[in-house]
């Protein structure tokens, strides 16, 4: 016998459910009564095939709503509407998670678009984050470009990465998401290295000052080759 497994519908795996109970009907070839409505009730004057189609599609509509019931969670199915037509309780149970669908795409898109680097996590995490939220939005039949992907990402960032956001302005030719990555990165590393360089550290021999004002201390920064004056108080 051809058998298919089945994931249990537990809400957010609609899609899943939904392509296991038609390939797993298909299967054993017990679909009838998820493609054909309905037939007339049998009469006397009903011919040998009318009530022979009549039968197949009865045994086909207790257990394709056998299956589908069985494959629902119990939480889940007190919300369904009563009917003994599988075709009618398969579309009543994609209706309602079409709505649940829409709203979670809407979530998700939204905190898409919402995505600022903060900083406290590193660049290449910032911009993977926003490929797996376009990986969960396609897998709900909401394609987004890598364009896109790369172009809000850029959107995203702070002035600190301005370099990298005129050389995509002014080149003609795309970026995939590795490439902005690979650039992201290296401006990351490239403004780490420039903070690093520009911080001034103080060192001074501990000793009383003679009238306990403030001591100025000339100090040059190297990176830029000019002279800051900076007000120490040195410690007593």
């Amino acid at each position: 016998n051809n058998t298919a497994s089945i994931e249990v519908l537990t809400g957010s795996n609609y899609k899943k459910w939904k392509q296991d109970i038609e390939f797993a009907m298909g299967i054993a070839d017990i679909d009838l009564a998820m493609i054909w409505d309905r037939p007339a009730n049998i009469t006397d004057t009903s011919s040998i095939a009318e009530r022979e189609h009549y039968a197949k599609w009865e045994r086909s509509n207790r257990l394709c709503l056998m299956a589908m019931k069985r494959s629902i969670s119990e939480h889940l199915l007190g919300g369904l509407p009563e009917t003994n037509d599988a075709r009618e309780f398969f579309a009543a149970v994609g209706e309602r998670y079409q709505v649940s669908s829409n709203a979670k795409a809407e979530s998700l898109m939204s905190e898409l678009t919402g995505l600022r680097y903060d900083g406290l996590r590193g660049v290449r995490e910032h911009i993977l984050r926003m490929v797996h939220l376009q990986s969960k939005l396609r897998a709900r039949d909401i394609p987004l470009p890598d364009s896109y992907i790369v172009s809000h990402a850029l959107n995203s960032l702070p002035i600190s990465f301005s370099q990298i956001k005129t050389a995509y302005n002014t080149h003609s030719e795309s970026w995939s998401i590795n490439d902005l990555i690979t650039k992201c990165v290296a401006e990351e590393e490239k403004n780490r290295k420039e903070k690093s360089d520009t911080a001034l550290f103080v060192s001074h021999p501990k000793h009383k000052s003679g009238n306990g004002s403030p001591n100025l201390i000339l100090l040059e920064s190297f990176r830029l080759r000019r002279m800051v004056i900076i007000t120490v108080r040195l410690i007593m």
